[in-house]
């Protein structure tokens, strides 16, 4: 019951942090205290000492607590576990920036199966402990698979940015340049004169739901005989494999979706990218910006293609990375505001026109 409670304030208070990141009701940037790690390691040590005290009642007297009954004591520890648990599994999450709460949702569901094998152990319940197991071993490997898809120490996120600089080195990259302006008819000639274009999706397209007018697109572009793909980020969308099952559900072709490696080297040759509601996973600043929250991430490098549209809602928007996208500076990148689904409607009655 201790490990149930420990884990169990971990991960609500954690949940309800990474929520907050994500719906942006919280700033995206990692809580920086000073001693970060120390008072992590503080916490579990209080966590740990409680541990003791309710699994051998008699060490009350050594902890200055021998005025208490056995079950007071055991009573008081397991109170003192959740409310410590619960401001822990808070700072942790705050401790972590946006652009890495994909992976601490799949560390939080993992916690969540082993509080359900916690419980299961309590309650004499097997096939509590099964699916408790089920859940933590499957949310322990896509937590492995993201960490190294994002370039990212699994430890260090486990452990809330242990062991990273709360600050990072070296000098802000400035923005150079201005951002250009496109509209849909630009959009529209410029994929007609294409033969190789490239549909990048990110979150954006999943809450404008315009995966169906984007299979459109890419399938009347194909008929016209061009090289249509698109390129998939490990962790484009809210979690890992969210923007696949919404083109599976378009039914784009498994054979026009490429993942990030299978594409990356390809962008020098595209003659047209599309980005639509992609912001970090196509950011430069993850290359060229050591201060950057998302610096060292592997990103799908659109900026190389010859020609790039982004779709956004507006200029001024930030990603999880909390700056705005490098990319929109770049000369041959050219911005189509307005809702993703309103311009993929535009985009692709144009083509049909």
């Amino acid at each position: 019951i201790y490990l149930a409670v420990f884990i169990g304030g971990i991960t609500f208070t954690g949940s309800v942090v990474a929520y907050g990141k994500l719906a942006g009701m919280l700033d995206s940037a990692p809580l920086a205290l000073p001693g970060r790690d120390q008072i992590n390691l503080s916490m579990v040590g209080v966590i740990a000492l409680g541990m003791a005290a309710f699994l051998n009642p008699s060490l009350g007297a050594a902890l200055g607590v021998d005025g208490l009954t056995p079950e007071t004591l055991q009573l008081s520890s397991l109170s003192v576990a959740a409310v410590v648990s619960s401001v822990l599994g808070l700072h942790l999450v705050s401790s972590i920036g946006g652009p890495d709460m994909p992976v601490v949702i799949t560390v939080l569901n993992s916690y969540s199966g082993w509080a359900l094998v916690a419980e299961g152990f309590l309650l004499g319940n097997p096939l509590l402990c099964q699916v408790g197991a089920l859940i933590g071993f499957s949310g322990a490997i896509l937590t492995y698979i993201m960490c190294e898809a994002m370039g990212r120490n699994i430890a260090s996120v486990i452990f809330g940015g242990a062991g990273t600089p709360t600050v990072a080195a070296g000098e802000k990259v400035e923005m150079e340049g201005e951002i250009t302006t496109g509209t849909v008819d630009n959009l529209r000639e410029a994929l007609l004169d294409a033969d190789n274009i490239m549909i990048v999706p990110g979150y954006g397209l999943a809450v404008a739901q315009a995966q169906f007018a984007v299979a459109d697109i890419a399938k009347k572009l194909r008929e016209m005989g061009k090289t249509v793909r698109f390129g998939i980020h490990p962790v484009a969308g809210r979690m890992p494999g969210q923007l696949n099952v919404l083109l599976a559900e378009a039914s784009v072709p498994y054979d026009m979706v490429f993942e990030m490696e299978e594409i990356n080297e390809d962008f020098p040759e595209v003659d047209v990218t599309v980005v639509i509601g992609a912001s970090d996973t196509v950011s430069s600043a993850a290359e060229d910006d050591p201060t950057c929250s998302i610096y060292g991430m592997p990103v799908l490098r659109v900026w190389k293609s010859k020609t790039v549209f982004v779709s956004k809602r507006t200029i001024g928007n930030t990603g999880y990375a909390g700056m705005e996208n490098p990319i929109l500076y770049k000369d041959n990148v050219e911005v189509v505001l307005g809702d993703a689904h309103d311009t993929c409607e535009a985009v692709r009655s144009a083509l049909s026109s």
